[in-house]
């Protein structure tokens, strides 16, 4: 062993002591459950076999979004369908009776909830998985596009209530099996286009997997199935779309569950994050002239600290460090380490878990749903984890990993994340087989709540109700000439704290779409030193001296700032 070696090992085990020995002086969390009290009453339906599927234990996601634009942000959950036991190969399932159906819940004015489903048209069709929000129009109505086995579905915002399946006409219908998908400018051309995931090569083909002797069947491990390449779709005219992922460069199949956005070498042009199952992931990095070039490998993000592949599953892209970069954190299988890279800021990443403490935290657990949050506004990024193992046999197979876990809620101290679960509230000691996870604050209060669904179970809400004596400020953007919901929009805000940047979406997660307003967390300061925005068309606006604890909307304009 070379001394450069072992003076670099050295260094990495003082790392880890020194977060491991970090006294415990955080500030928790306080997250209630206020489902049953919000009127939501929505239950996932995997449709479980005794053949064991693997589209049965994927769960599905959930968005939050305004589409009736209100002001109050609503919810919409996907739902699977029914799964005959056997199932031929070939066969789509179907949404044969209303508990299949996916669900939209309008907000009401008294932060309860009522089920608008069948007056907005949008019940789905066939097994459903994920789902993405984005105005690819620009009318000023958020549309939905879901994700599942065999078909995927466009809806188009009406703007009165209601939504029309346009699917056949855009041209986005896909096959095979789709997982996450998110809006995404890639040309900058004002028009959203379409990032759709998808995972594995599948046909309800009969295998026994798990062990045979004992009897206990289990789901298969995704190796057994060939990968598959994702679709991207370039919109046309706000009403056309055109499959071009192989003119664009997207030809490595893989087998993708968790997508993310965000411009991670600053040129001005937004990059694709995929988590992928079992293999290594992919960074497609946005060449600036319509395709992609696949970096995982070169930029450092395609395995883990110690080179070994794992089973990607939901992504983040976001600056949690606060240098003005992003950063990336994935979610894994329990024995793999959820993933944490920095931000080199010369076209690659460093592998942090171990000196974030994020591996240490993690090591037992499994991962779906996870964003970064700022749950206590302290100006850092924390993050929360909707968790559960893919394997319902797992407590049977593996003694110390578990099918169901409680949410992971981990706070970032600006040196490392410490795990704060246990204090944050009674549901915390809950254990879910959870997936989708989406962020938004729904009562306008400052703190960003929480909804996660679980896999043949129910979903959950969780307000935040955190105390702590800090401040915010949230940002709405309104494309001009770029898109209307300056998706891809870097926001860089600067307090006397330092800066914090923001890439402006509605992806990430696992399948799951959040609030497309940046928060941001603000300490102890009432008013904010500069906003900058670089919006996808390369327009840049300035506020200054803006006051802190509201929401505000800024227009993009060629000169100066709106607001």
């Amino acid at each position: 062993m070379t001394l450069l070696r072992c003076i670099l090992i050295a260094g990495v085990i003082a790392a880890i002591l020194l977060i491991a020995s970090e006294p415990p002086n955080v500030i928790p969390g306080k997250f209630v459950d206020v489902t049953q009290q919000c009127g939501v009453k929505f239950v996932h339906k995997a449709s479980p076999t005794t053949r064991k599927y693997l589209p049965e234990t994927m769960g599905s996601g959930v968005a939050l979004f305004d589409y009736d634009n209100d002001g109050l942000l609503d919810i919409y959950f996907v739902n699977g369908a029914r799964i005959d036991d056997p199932t031929a190969a070939g066969t789509v399932p179907q949404k044969d009776s209303p508990q299949y159906w996916n669900r939209l819940y309008h907000q009401k004015k008294d932060g309860t909830f009522e089920d608008v489903t069948e007056r907005a048209g949008v019940a789905g069709v066939g097994y459903g998985m994920g789902v993405a929000v984005g105005d690819y129009d620009n009318d000023g109505y958020e549309d939905l596009y879901v994700t599942g086995y065999g078909h995927n579905t466009l809806y188009h915002n009406n703007g009165n209530g209601t939504f029309t399946d346009v699917t056949a006409e855009a041209g986005v219908g896909g096959s095979g099996w789709s997982t996450s998908a998110t809006w995404v400018d890639y040309d900058n051309d004002g028009k959203l286009d379409l990032i759709v995931a998808r995972y594995l090569t599948w046909d309800f083909t009969d295998i026994w997997c798990g062990e045979r002797q004992e009897g206990h069947r289990a789901y298969c491990h995704p190796d057994i199935f060939k990968p598959i390449t994702f679709l991207l779709y370039h919109n046309e005219d706000g009403k056309h779309f055109r499959e071009v992922s192989r003119q664009a460069g997207l030809t490595k199949p893989g087998k993708g569950l968790g997508v993310a956005i965000a411009d991670y070498d600053h040129d001005g042009y937004p990059d694709i994050f995929v988590a992928n199952d079992s293999m290594p992931e992919f960074l497609f990095h946005n060449k600036r002239n319509g395709t992609f070039e696949e970096v995982g490998l070169e930029s450092e993000v395609a395995v883990d600290g110690d080179g070994r592949t794992y089973a990607g599953m939901g992504v983040d892209f976001a600056d949690y460090n606060n240098d003005g970069w992003p950063d990336l954190i994935i979610t894994d299988l329990g024995n793999e380490k959820y993933a944490t890279y920095t931000n080199s800021r010369d076209g690659s990443f460093t592998y942090a878990s171990y000196t974030n403490g994020i591996a240490r935290m993690t090591l037992l657990h499994s991962g779906w749903g996870v964003r970064f949050m700022d749950y206590d506004n302290d100006g850092w990024k924390d993050l929360f984890i909707a968790q559960g193992h893919v394997l319902d046999t797992i407590d049977i197979s593996t003694p110390g990993l578990h099918y169901k876990e409680p949410p992971l809620l981990a706070r970032n101290t600006g040196h490392g994340f410490v795990d704060v679960s246990k204090n944050s509230g009674a549901m915390f000691e809950e254990k879910w087989a959870a997936r989708g996870l989406a962020l938004g604050d729904l009562d306008d209060d400052g703190r960003e709540d929480v909804v996660i669904t679980t896999t043949n179970g129910p979903a959950y809400i969780l307000r935040n109700e955190t105390q702590a004596a800090n401040h915010w400020l949230a940002v709405k953007l309104v494309g001009t000439k770029s898109n209307r919901d300056g998706i891809g929009a870097a926001i860089q805000l600067t307090n006397s704290q330092g800066i914090q940047y923001q890439t402006v979406t509605t992806g990430g997660s696992y399948c799951s779409a959040s609030d497309v307003r940046a928060h941001f967390g603000l300490g102890p300061d009432t008013r904010v030193r500069d906003i900058e925005i670089r919006w996808p068309s390369g327009i840049v606006s300035h506020l200054r001296d803006i006051a802190a604890d509201q929401i505000v909307t800024v227009k993009e304009q060629a000169a100066g700032p709106a607001k």
